[in-house]
């Protein structure tokens, strides 16, 4: 499934004894299994130095690639290094400040004594901290790194560059400033009392990574406390851009929401969250599936999320695995982990199938077997079509948040977001390999803001 990409990009410094090695070594990278995306001279003369960038699958393969570069005749790797690693020395975010200090006035309105007034303004009507405050445009990304992308429970440090990379995507595709809050504690209580203590500063809270069942438990009460949008992005944001993806490859197999069977393998924060979105938009039926097979209500071991779920599917009672949950079905959704869909399962689906196989980096079943058997099939990588990714959801949604200076966040919200994504796809462009835009399509944010906006205001009326 591995291929190289840009996430194991690496540069080697080759000192050649003639320009003519240049194809040798480029060569041995692609016997190697690399891929050169870039080759830069360093130096020329009698021999020559170059920089060679190339991709690999992983840590190791890139050192197997530095080995068949060595051994060229007349070629040796003075250097390597790790492109990603260079890319992150020091973060990958900063403040900037909007103000020039340039004078004494200046000075002295931006901070003491000016500030004072300001602070006076917000003191007698704290609603002014929207307008003369960072408040207005700022997210708070919250997490106890207990569950951080596949790598687990890694902590609050090693959280900290991944939370980096989100703000760094609020900023770039939206405009916001929001900032990493990792915390040291994993208990619920505490996270739920910091947050609230922090909230004054932000006009949202973006939860991440946060292991379930605790993360349903923590939003329901921050959305409770908080008189600001609360998001748990691996939640929602996975649920919105699913739906999205679900509404074009229907209208590419033709078929209707409430006419199809799905199937949900894995029901975590957002195996759950997808289950109650497509429920909400009216999905003819559902199963969910944990580890032991088919959730049910005489499970007495299931949390209360996962108990709504069980009492509100499987309209037919099925009982059993994941065989017994794929027969006749009519989409797959698979938010689990690697390899656990094979060839037989994929049979047993309803003709004109769906398949979103969303573990990453090696989703359920590999998705060339999959379209053997599936008319649209989408996974959660970058190298494979119909990417599921939450950059097509968060960005947009907090900005049409924090325009409407909305105090929530509802379903309502959810799907208008989701039909959004969607319908920037035009019929013209809708196909089995184009059933969601790119994370780079500029229409993307501009449509699910306006969208949520407009439901944040008819709310408010």
């Amino acid at each position: 499934m591995s291929v190289p990409s840009a996430s194991y990009s690496v540069t080697m410094r080759v000192v050649l004894d003639n320009a003519s090695r240049i194809g040798a070594i480029t060569t041995a990278v692609g016997d190697a299994g690399g891929a050169v995306t870039a080759l830069d001279v360093v130096e020329s003369g009698g021999g020559m130095t170059v920089d060679m960038t190339c991709n690999a699958v992983d840590e190791g393969h890139a050192e197997r690639m530095r080995a068949a570069v060595d051994v060229v005749e007349g070629a040796h790797v003075s250097a390597m290094s790790d492109r990603t690693f260079l890319l992150h020395l020091g973060g990958t975010i900063s403040v900037e400040p909007k103000v020039a200090l340039k004078t004494r006035d200046d000075l002295s309105m931006a901070y003491t004594p000016g500030v004072a007034r300001i602070s006076m303004a917000i003191a007698k009507d704290p609603g002014a901290a929207r307008k003369l405050t960072i408040k207005r445009n700022t997210v708070a990304v919250v997490t106890d790194g207990s569950a951080v992308l596949g790598l687990g429970n890694i902590g609050p440090e090693a959280a900290l560059p991944v939370m980096e990379g989100k703000a760094l995507l609020f900023k770039r595709f939206a405009g916001i400033d929001a900032w990493p809050v990792c915390l040291a504690t994993q208990d619920v209580d505490e996270i739920v009392r910091i947050v609230q203590c922090i909230a004054p500063v932000y006009g949202g809270i973006n939860l991440e990574d946060i292991s379930a069942p605790r993360c349903f438990e923590i939003e329901r009460r921050l959305r409770d406390l908080l008189d600001i949008p609360v998001f748990h992005d691996d939640q929602h944001g996975t649920a919105i851009v699913v739906l999205a993806a679900l509404l074009n490859a229907l209208r590419v197999v033709g078929k209707r929401m409430k006419d199809v069977r799905v199937v949900v393998l894995g029901v975590g924060a957002a195996g759950v969250a997808i289950s109650r979105l497509l429920l909400a938009e009216g999905v003819g039926d559902l199963i969910g599936l944990n580890s032991r097979g088919i959730i049910s209500t005489d499970d007495e071991s299931l949390d209360e999320d996962r108990r709504w779920l069980a009492e509100n599917s499987n309209k037919e009672k099925r009982t059993g695995k994941l065989a017994d949950a794929m027969a006749g079905a009519d989409v797959f959704i698979g938010v689990s982990g690697s390899n656990l869909v094979n060839e037989e399962h994929l049979k047993l689906m309803a003709p004109d199938s769906i398949v979103f196989a969303l573990a990453n980096p090696d989703p359920e079943v590999d998705p060339v077997l999959a379209r053997r058997y599936a008319a649209v099939v989408a996974t959660g990588r970058s190298d494979e079509p119909n990417q599921i990714n939450n950059v097509l959801a968060f960005p947009g949604i907090f900005r049409g948040l924090l325009n409407a200076n909305a105090k929530q966040v509802n379903e309502d919200i959810e799907i208008a977001a989701a039909r959004a994504i969607a319908d920037v796809v035009t019929a013209s462009e809708l196909s089995a390999d184009y059933i969601v835009p790119t994370v780079f399509n500029p229409n993307v944010v501009t449509a699910v803001t306006n969208a949520v906006e407009h439901i944040v205001t008819r709310a408010h009326h």
